[in-house]
């Protein structure tokens, strides 16, 4: 049946162990995987229950202009985001600054387009 394997003891069983040494540094990478991944599931629970209700995302320049409004916690919110309140939110839609399209922090305050 296995016709293509060595005839004789010695060298299977160094093939036996050589194949036994490969299984085992796979099961090891395996288990370190595992591992980060939950650690990373851990790490954005606990980022996700610490998110705040809003975000208020500013510009580049160095006046720091309000570019965009976000639900806390969406992802598409950039590093240049603050928290804040709901009301500083609403006077930023009705002063102009996007909602965010992605997490729609307007539907979520129940401010309808006029």
């Amino acid at each position: 049946m296995f016709d293509d394997l060595p005839s004789d003891l010695p060298r299977l069983e160094v093939l036996r162990t050589w194949h036994a040494m490969w299984v085992k540094r796979i099961d090891t990478k395996i288990a370190r995987l595992r591992e980060r991944e939950a650690q990373q599931a851990r790490a954005a629970a606990t980022v996700e229950e610490h998110a705040p209700d809003w975000l208020i995302e500013y510009g580049l320049n160095r006046d720091a202009v309000p570019n965009a409004v976000h639900v806390g916690g969406c992802r598409m919110a950039g590093k240049r985001s603050k928290p804040t309140d709901s009301e500083t939110v609403r006077r930023a839609i009705a002063g102009g600054v996007p909602a965010c399209g992605f997490c729609r922090p307007d539907s979520e305050l129940g401010i309808l387009d006029g």
